[in-house]
């Protein structure tokens, strides 16, 4: 069904695409004196695991289920859990698919890699705990909204996590409240760990492996336990 969806996979790699161009180009964000495409790059490849896992995968599945689509598997031995672990699989292919295309354009826009070797392990593994939480998050409000009410807050969502996470704007460049706030979102804690393992150089901090392992822990049991097939 993923890869039917066609004009989606299109979207999802295009838009990081445009992102990473426009911004490494286009002086606009409060960098500082950081290069540009050391802070897009990292940021942009947060921001397509979140839109993948999150809003495509959720909208998708939300009119799966409103088309009756899912109900069909609801009468097979197929368990809750079980949808849910096969749909962030499919989350991590296309996640695959965009990576191979995001890094050589941003190897071409003068972007590399900073800090140690094992530097991309670490951000590989934490671009799977954030698969996995906001893939989670993504089939929880499509297994309990209507598809036409989970389609508006899929996209709300992800306006307030472009907003806070850090993935095009710092999160120390928001207000103090609003900034510690932000800085329990897996959006930040993704951004955050990004930038400072692959645009800084430096380890990724105890912050964002934590904030990062709880909602991978906690939305895909929410999701298993509330999701309804119909």
């Amino acid at each position: 069904m993923t890869l039917r969806r066609g004009e989606t996979l299109l979207l999802t790699v295009g838009i990081p695409v445009v992102f990473v161009v426009f911004f490494s180009e286009v002086h606009v964000l409060p960098t500082g004196h950081e290069s540009a495409v050391a802070f897009v790059v990292p940021g942009v490849l947060a921001l397509a695991v979140m839109s993948t896992a999150m809003v495509s995968l959720g909208i998708a599945t939300g009119f799966e289920r409103g088309y009756g689509v899912l109900k069909r598997l609801g009468s097979t031995p197929l368990r809750r859990d079980r949808l849910v672990a096969a749909k962030i699989a499919t989350v991590v292919l296309v996640e695959l698919v965009q990576a191979a295309v995001l890094i050589p354009v941003g190897l071409g826009l003068g972007w590399r890699p900073a800090g140690h070797a094992g530097a991309v392990a670490e951000a590989v593994l934490l671009a799977l705990l954030a698969t996995i939480a906001f893939g989670g998050l993504g089939v929880l409000l499509a297994g309990i909204l209507r598809a036409e009410v989970n389609l508006a807050a899929a996209n709300g969502l992800y306006l307030i996590l472009l907003l806070l996470g850090g993935m095009l704007v710092p999160v120390a460049k928001l207000p103090g409240a609003l900034a510690a706030f932000a800085r329990g979102l897996p959006a930040a804690a993704l951004s955050g760990g990004l930038h400072a393992t692959l645009g800084g150089g430096s380890a990724i901090p105890t912050e964002s492996w934590v904030v990062l392992a709880v909602w991978a822990v906690a939305t895909p049991v929410l999701a298993s336990l509330t999701f309804r097939w119909e």
